[in-house]
């Protein structure tokens, strides 16, 4: 079908979504990129938040990544992420108490490198919590 782009959204562990779609809108590194089928080859770098995926059905997929490797081909785009997470799967305690976790190691970091660990891992958390609530709202 011309009118639809295949998508892969991979992790570390597993194949998180894979299937047809009509748009996918993710977070580039220099801002918000949409993908439309037939789009112009590219490979960038993706950072922390969601994978909003229109599918062929008229819904909406979101899948959370912590940035990440993105490549777009005409008819194909796969994101390459360590971590990912569908946002059904996404869970608003875990998610806030991983956030507390990261401030409370950001408080204590000793070193310039602790300091960025945690700096790092507060930016995926927030981006993950805003992706649970832009999910929720879409519900």
């Amino acid at each position: 079908m011309a009118n639809t782009i295949h998508v892969d959204v991979v992790s570390a562990e597993e194949s998180i979504f894979s299937g047809e779609a009509t748009f996918v809108a993710l977070p580039g590194e220099a801002g918000e990129l949409g993908i439309y089928p037939r789009h112009t080859p590219l490979i960038t770098r993706i950072k922390p938040g969601s994978v909003r995926i229109k599918t062929v059905g008229g819904e909406e997929e979101f899948v959370f990544v912590a940035g990440g490797i993105l490549e777009v081909q005409p008819n194909h785009v796969t994101v390459l992420s360590d971590t990912a997470i569908r946002g059904k799967d996404l869970d608003d305690e875990k998610a806030n108490e991983a956030k507390l976790a990261a401030e409370e190691a950001l408080k204590n970091a000793k070193s310039e490198i602790d300091m960025a660990r945690a700096s790092s891992e507060l930016a995926v958390l927030a981006a993950q919590i805003a992706a649970l609530r832009k999910y929720r709202q879409k519900r």
